[in-house]
């Protein structure tokens, strides 16, 4: 993707001026626990897991929505997701009016996929075998889109999508501010990469001597690899990871065009570091995190980045977990 394609940091605001009357502003906790544990002299936590729907992903899907034409509206949009996306745009569709077709895989969670369609979109399954998930989802999501004459939406490799997605960035600058503070590391979660392309993209504009780690599941961290390497790289099939949330095996064109310009840098976690991430987080903040929300906070808690007397911001991504679920993560911890 060309560097033309990157938002800049008006259109960013402008992205931010529609969506924050559609959204919440999540809260910025600071944890002294946080700070003790890791030797972090402060270290904040923002938490959209709070937000509508339960993670950042309304955001970036209200505001590309905004971008449809009445004919577009009218007649609806359809989009994979293995969970979270597919929550947000439908309830950014039922606020906007606009039918929402989902394709789903399968073995994604059944609490994802109830809430989606309580939202009222409509549902389609694929089962995907030995292939890639995404694929196969993807797959049927074109199919339906051109059977139905219906606007095809990507849940994260848009520079719309980014732009939408950096809202949480944008606030969590002027929460910082309001506490007389700037973070000098930022841990967020990745799959594909849209939430983590705005956020590093407000930084980059707003607080360009921020670090931006990007933290994704091991044997899913292509946004890493990428970053590395300079190019896109796919990451095998099969890997497994309790962070469902975050098993895009590669990053999107506009999230990695983002990421590059901010200077990203990577970093993987295990499920069990995850897990340890989700206990602290009930524990300590009173957070209840899905997998794929906690694991940025299982890339400050590895202690694999030096964080000694530095600020730090990270991104609780999302809380869509089942109880059984979460129950079953924790105990495991």
């Amino acid at each position: 993707m060309s560097e033309q394609a990157v938002p800049d940091l008006e259109h960013l605001r402008r992205a931010y001026a529609v969506t924050s009357k559609a959204t919440q502003a999540t809260p910025l906790l600071e944890s002294t626990a946080l700070a003790k544990l890791t030797g972090a002299a402060r270290v904040f936590v923002k938490p959209e897991s709070l937000q509508w729907a339960g993670s950042f992903k309304i955001r970036g899907a209200y505001w590309r929505l905004k971008q449809l034409s009445p004919a577009e509206a009218e007649r609806g949009v359809v989009a994979y997701s293995s969970g979270n996306f597919a929550q947000g745009l439908a309830a950014a569709g039922e606020a906007l009016g606009i039918p929402v077709t989902i394709v789903m895989p399968i073995d994604a969670p059944a609490a994802k996929r109830e809430a989606t369609a309580a939202y009222g979109a409509r549902v389609v399954l694929t089962d995907h075998g030995d292939r890639a998930r995404e694929e196969v989802a993807s797959e049927r999501a074109r199919q339906i889109a051109a059977e139905e004459n219906l606007t095809l939406l990507h849940p994260f490799d848009d520079p719309e999508i980014v732009a939408g997605q950096a809202g949480a960035g944008l606030e969590a600058l002027d929460q910082l501010a309001a506490k007389e503070a700037k973070a000098d590391l930022l841990f967020c979660p990745v799959g594909g990469g849209g939430l983590i392309g705005g956020v590093s993209l407000a930084f980059h504009y707003l607080s360009p001597e921020s670090q931006v780690i990007a933290v994704e599941p091991e044997g899913f961290n292509g946004m890493g690899s990428s970053l590395a390497q300079g190019t896109i790289e796919t990451m095998p099939l099969g890997g497994q990871s309790i962070c469902d949330g975050l098993m895009a095996r590669a990053p999107g064109k506009a999230p990695f065009a983002a990421m590059t310009l901010a200077g990203a840098q990577g970093l993987a976690v295990d499920d069990a570091s995850v897990r340890r991430a989700m206990k602290f987080a009930f524990e300590k903040l009173k957070l209840v995190l899905e997998p794929s929300g906690a694991a940025s906070l299982a890339g400050l808690m590895s202690g694999e980045v030096d964080v000694a007397g530095k600020t730090v911001l990270v991104i609780a991504s999302g809380g869509n977990v089942a109880l059984a679920d979460f129950e079953r993560h924790v105990a495991n911890a």
